[in-house]
């Protein structure tokens, strides 16, 4: 299915769950400059969005904003679309009644915004990565230019709300080689390492007024909660490139079912990442849809099949007809 030539992808929850179910919706942010030199990710937390953008009229269902905004070549990109994207989202003809294709304009319009912003001040220029998702009511929708990551806990199982942005990857080198673009060696015309991205109009040959290799659209994943859905972790690359999406997951289930708390859970998934070496700038988001910690597990016990060898069979044998002397 595509939205305005953006593709969106649709999965719902399991079969059998309440549809009824309304998400309580609670966030917590963290970040560090990790080994770096500076500090070029931002993220953000709104778990009140459509209140604080004027939607009163909205009702009790959740209606949340959170972004993370992984920037290279500087910070401007990422500060900008932070502090942007949001706006344009709410300012869009089409918001809320097809949010699918207002957040997807909304990514270019800043994408445009910037550029003109740089074309006033060349001290900004840089770019960004994106991700961003909203909770309306039950619904999530996830938006994803670049190499962040969005992954849902849906009772333990890691399910990944977003695809790596990756110029190696097989779509995006066809895209970006329709578009006049090359990979080498890894990086997009061997410049950049996304294939994905807000901001970079000043890097010759990735972007201009007629397109070209780097993009700036988002693949949207829309999800429709349950009550099996327990939280989201957004997270930069720094994350993943230590953290498999299940193992992120796991730590973070556990983190939480001992405190509850997605403020301390952000930071000590940082915590880990630093201790497992991660190379970059690290930030996260987790945004729990529960009031309560996630619950225990248990695993439904399989029937036990035991078997006898023919070795063990003969001696059982014969200590039956020994008994019977």
């Amino acid at each position: 299915m595509t939205t305005s030539g953006v593709s969106l992808e649709i999965e719902e929850g399991r079969e059998g769950c309440e549809t009824e179910f309304i998400p309580i919706v609670r966030s917590g942010g963290w970040a560090d400059i990790g080994f770096r030199q500076s500090m070029e990710d931002v993220y953000v937390c709104v778990d009140n969005f459509m209140h604080d953008y004027g939607f009163n009229n909205f009702g009790e269902e959740p209606g949340a904003f959170y972004g993370v905004f992984d920037g290279h070549g500087g910070k401007h990109a990422a500060d900008f679309a932070c502090d942007n994207l949001p706006r344009f989202i709410v300012e869009d003809e089409d918001f809320p009644r097809e949010i699918e294709r207002a957040v997807a304009s909304a990514f270019l319009r800043t994408d445009t915004a910037f550029a003109e912003a740089c074309s006033m001040d060349a001290d900004l220029a840089s770019g960004t990565t994106a991700l961003a998702a909203l909770v309306i009511g039950r619904s999530l929708l996830v938006a994803n230019a670049g190499d962040c990551r969005a992954v849902l806990c849906r009772r333990g199982k890691a399910i990944e709300m977003s695809r790596d942005h990756k110029p190696v990857c097989i779509k995006e080198k066809k895209r970006i080689e329709a578009c006049g673009g090359y990979v080498y060696d890894g990086y997009l015309n061997g410049q950049l390492n996304v294939a994905r991205a807000l901001g970079d109009w000043h890097m010759e040959g990735l972007k201009g007024q007629d397109g070209g290799p780097l993009s700036a659209e988002p693949e949207l994943m829309k999800m429709g909660l349950t009550e099996e859905d327990e939280f989201l972790i957004m997270g930069c690359d720094g994350i993943w490139e230590v953290f498999r999406s299940q193992n992120a997951v796991d730590f973070a289930r556990r983190k939480l079912q001992e405190h509850n708390d997605p403020v301390m859970c952000c930071k000590e998934l940082v915590d880990e990442a630093l201790k497992r070496k991660s190379t970059d700038n690290l930030a996260v988001v987790v945004v729990c849809f529960q009031s309560k910690p996630p619950p225990n597990l248990v695993a439904p016990r399989g029937r036990v099949q035991r078997s006898i060898s023919a070795e063990g069979l003969k001696e059982l044998q014969g200590f039956l007809d020994s008994l019977e002397i």
